[in-house]
């Protein structure tokens, strides 16, 4: 059975109803059909990382977006340094520049 997704808004409106309406989690969570370990879940996140909380697949914060960045500059790196090794072991001349020339 796939996993249930929310959106955030009802993720949302699930911690602020547990907060305002003087309910118990578990009545509130039976209204909505989820568990109560979700809301009690959400509600944790909500207050650990406020505007940034239940960003979503397709989003990220801040810190996230950087660090996927990272990996795929790391990566091309890699792949950039492993061709240079090829060239070297193979022999292939590298292309010379200008500077390398002594013409500046």
């Amino acid at each position: 059975m796939p996993k249930k997704t929310y959106t955030q808004e009802f993720k949302r409106e699930a911690v602020r109803l547990a907060q305002t309406s003087g309910k118990p989690i578990a009545h509130i969570a039976r209204e909505l059909g989820i568990s109560d370990a979700s809301i009690h879940q959400w509600r944790k996140e909500l207050g650990a990382h406020g505007q940034e909380a239940f960003p979503g697949s397709g989003h990220q914060t801040a810190q996230e977006e950087e660090l996927r960045r990272l990996k795929r500059e790391l990566e091309v790196t890699r792949q950039e340094r492993d061709i240079l090794k090829c060239a070297v072991v193979v022999g292939v001349p590298l292309p010379r520049t200008s500077a390398s020339l002594g013409l500046m």
